[in-house]
C-alpha cells in the first residue's frame, strides 16, 4: 500500500485519543469504583467512535463524480496504489506492461532499502538524513532542506507542475519571508517569553493563517460546485436529458466535444455505472447524525446537543476542503480542522461550562469526519482507475472502519493498562500531541481574542486572498490561470515546513527534464518510477514499526552541528 500523508501533518486521531483517555478515565472514576473501570471505559471509546467514524464516509460520497471525474483530482498515493495493483494484473505478453512493472519493482526495492539504510542513522531526536541541512544551518531552522524522502519524491513525479510550484511558493512565502519578519515582532505582537511551538506566539500565525487560506480556497470550490450542480440539474430537468456538469480540472467549461481516451472512457463507464445510491448517502448522513446529537451527550454530558448539530452541518464543507486539498498534493489537514474546531467549540461552550472537554470532544468528531472523507476519495481514485466497483470500495471501507472502531481502543487500552503512566513526559511513551492537543483546549476556551495581535486580522486578508486568486483564475484565459498559483497547495507548507515542497519539487524537476530528453519513456515509465518510489517508503513503515514495538534501537545518531555548537561539544567532551 502506498504511504498516506496524513501522520506528518501534525498528531492525528490516534493522538486525540491519547489526550481524550485521561479525561474519560477521570470522569469514569468519579462515577465508579476503580475495581469497575475497565469495561466502561472501552465501551464508551468503542462507542464514541462509532457514532462518529461512519459518518465522513457518507458525507462527500454525492460529491465523487465531481472529485474524480470531473476536477480530475491527483491523489498521488491513490494514484501509486492503482498503479502497483495494476501492474500485478497485467496481461501476460505485454511487453511494455512487463517492463513498466520490472521498473516499478526496481525503485520499489530501492525506496525500501533505502529507508532500511537510513533508519540505522536515526538512534535520536533530529538524527539523520530527514534532518540533513541540505540547504544550511540557518535554511535547515526555517525548514527549507531536502529530507531524502522517496515518498514525496515520487509525489512531486505525480502531481501536476502547478501543484508543485505553487507548494514550493507556499513556503518560500512562509517560512522564508513571512514568518522571519512576524519572529522580529517578538515582545511586541506577542509576548517575549512565548516559545515559537506556543499557540500564544509565532504558532498561532503559522496555523491560523494555513487555515484561512484552506477554509478560503475550499468554501470558494464548495460554492461552485455547488452552483454548477444546481445549474446543471436545472438544464437536465428543462432539456429532459442527462448534462454533465460543466467543470475541469482547471475550472473552466469543459467542452463537450473533447476528445478523450478509450481507457478514461471506460474508467468513467465503471465509475458511474455501479452508483451508490444518493438516498443513501443523504439518508445515512442524517441518521447517523440524529443518533450521535441523542448519544454522544450521554457520553460527554458538557457536549451539548446543538454543539454536534452545528458540527455535522458544517462537517461536509470541512470535508470537502480536506479531500480536495488532498487531492492536490496528498497532504490530509485532519488535524488542522481539529485544531480549529478545538477553539470554535471550546471558546463557545466556555470554560464555566466544560469549555476544555467540549473542544476536545468536537476536535475528535471533526477529525475523524475530515479524515476518513479524505481516505474515501484516496480509495475511490484507487477504484476509478483499477476498475473496480465504487459500492465493492464503499462496502469494504465501512467494514474496515468498523473493525478499526473496535481494534483502535482495545490497543489504546492494551498500553494504557501496560504503562500506567502513559501520556506523562519523561515516560517511555509521553504521547506528545496529547499534551499539545489538551493545552490547545484550555487556551481554546479563551477563543479567538487570547490569539497574538494581528493573527485575526492576517487570517481575514488571506482568507480574502485565497478567494481573490480563484476568481482570478476563472476569469483569466486558459493560457494565463495555468500559471496562477493554487492557494490550497500554497497553504499546506505554511504549516507544516518546506521540506516537503522541496522533495516535490524536486520530483516534478526530475520528471520535467525526463520529458525533455525522451517524452515517451517519461509518459510510460514515470509513473512505474514514482509509484515504487512511494509504495517502497510506505511498505517500509511496517518493520520499522515492529523494530520499535520490539524495543530494538538504531545504533548510531547522525546530527549536524554548527562549528561554534561543535567546538563547544568537543571542549566539553575533552576531545579538543
Amino acid at each position: 500500500m502506498a504511504a498516506r500523508a496524513t501522520t506528518a501533518a501534525g498528531g492525528g486521531f490516534g493522538s486525540y485519543l491519547f489526550g481524550m483517555s485521561d479525561k474519560i478515565a477521570r470522569q469514569a472514576t468519579e462515577a465508579k469504583d476503580a475495581n469497575n473501570i475497565k469495561d466502561p471505559h472501552l465501551g464508551w471509546m468503542i462507542g464514541f467512535l462509532f457514532l462518529v467514524s461512519f459518518i465522513g464516509l457518507l458525507a462527500l460520497v454525492p460529491l465523487r463524480k465531481i472529485m474524480i471525474v470531473d476536477y480530475k483530482l491527483t491523489y498521488p498515493s491513490g494514484t501509486a496504489t492503482a498503479y502497483l495493483i495494476n501492474g500485478f494484473h497485467t496481461p501476460e505478453g505485454a511487453k511494455l506492461a512487463k517492463k513498466q512493472v520490472k521498473t516499478l519493482g526496481k525503485y520499489f526495492v530501492f525506496s525500501f532499502f533505502w529507508g532500511f539504510f537510513q533508519w540505522f542513522y536515526t538512534a535520536g531526536d533530529d538524527c539523520g538524513f530527514k534532518n540533513f541541512p541540505t540547504l544550511g544551518l540557518e535554511a535547515y531552522k526555517h525548514r527549507f532542506f531536502f529530507d531524502f524522502s522517496p515518498t514525496y519524491v515520487g509525489v512531486g513525479m505525480i502531481c501536476p507542475y502547478i501543484v508543485n510550484v505553487s507548494v514550493l511558493l507556499g513556503g518560500i512565502l512562509s517560512w522564508g519571508v513571512m514568518w522571519p519578519l512576524i519572529a522580529k515582532k517578538k515582545g511586541s505582537w506577542y509576548p517575549a517569553d512565548e516559545g515559537d511551538s506556543s499557540l500564544h506566539g509565532l504558532q498561532a500565525y503559522r496555523v491560523f493563517i494555513s487555515i484561512a487560506l484552506i477554509l478560503g480556497d475550499g468554501l470558494y470550490n464548495f460554492i461552485k460546485v455547488l452552483i454548477r450542480t444546481i445549474a446543471g440539474f436545472i438544464t437536465m430537468v428543462q432539456q429532459n436529458s442527462k448534462s454533465m456538469l460543466p467543470v475541469s480540472n482547471n475550472g473552466s467549461s469543459m467542452s463537450t466535444a473533447e476528445a478523450v481516451s478509450f481507457d478514461e472512457e471506460r474508467r468513467t463507464e465503471v465509475f458511474l455505472k455501479d452508483q451508490i445510491p444518493k438516498s443513501v448517502a443523504y439518508g445515512g448522513y442524517v441518521a447517523v447524525a440524529a443518533i450521535s446529537i441523542g448519544t454522544l451527550p450521554q457520553i460527554f454530558p458538557q457536549l451539548k446537543w446543538y454543539y454536534i448539530l452545528v458540527a455535522y452541518v458544517v462537517a461536509p464543507v470541512l470535508a470537502f476542503c480536506n479531500a480536495y486539498g488532498s487531492g492536490l498534493t496528498d497532504w490530509s489537514l485532519a488535524s488542522t480542522y481539529g485544531k480549529l474546531a478545538i477553539f470554535v467549540f471550546g471558546a463557545w461552550a466556555g470554560l464555566a461550562h466544560g469549555g476544555v472537554l467540549v473542544g476536545l470532544a468536537a476536535c475528535g468528531v471533526m477529525m475523524s469526519i475530515v479524515s476518513t472523507a479524505s481516505d474515501l476519495m484516496q480509495d475511490f481514485k484507487t477504484g476509478y482507475l483499477t476498475l473496480a466497483s465504487p459500492r465493492s470500495m464503499f462496502i469494504s471501507q465501512v467494514i474496515g472502519t468498523g473493525m478499526g472502531c473496535v481494534i483502535t481502543p482495545c490497543v489504546f487500552w492494551l498500553f494504557y493498562k501496560a504503562f500506567g503512566d502513559i501520556g506523562e513526559s519523561g515516560t517511555e511513551y509521553p504521547a506528545p500531541y496529547a499534551i499539545v492537543y489538551r493545552n490547545m483546549a484550555i487556551l481554546g476556551v479563551d477563543g479567538f481574542g487570547s490569539l497574538p495581535k494581528n493573527c485575526l486580522t492576517l487570517c481575514y486578508i488571506f482568507f480574502a486572498v485565497a478567494i481573490a486568486i480563484n476568481l482570478v483564475r476563472d476569469l483569466a484565459p486558459h493560457r494565463v490561470s495555468r500559471f496562477i498559483p493554487l492557494p490550497m497547495a500554497m497553504a499546506i507548507p505554511f504549516y507544516i515546513g518546506s521540506y516537503f515542497a522541496i522533495d516535490m519539487f524536486l520530483g516534478s524537476a526530475i520528471l520535467f527534464v525526463w520529458a525533455r530528453l525522451n517524452k515517451a519513456k517519461a509518459d510510460a515509465f514515470g509513473p512505474a518510477v514514482a509509484s515504487g518510489l512511494i509504495c517502497g517508503d510506505g511498505i517500509w513503515t511496517l518493520p520499522q514499526s515492529i523494530l520499535a514495538l520490539a524495543k530494538v534501537n538504531p545504533p548510531i545518531c547522525m546530527k549536524f552541528l554548527s562549528r561554534a555548537t561543535n567546538a563547544k561539544v568537543d571542549s566539553f567532551l575533552g576531545l579538543s
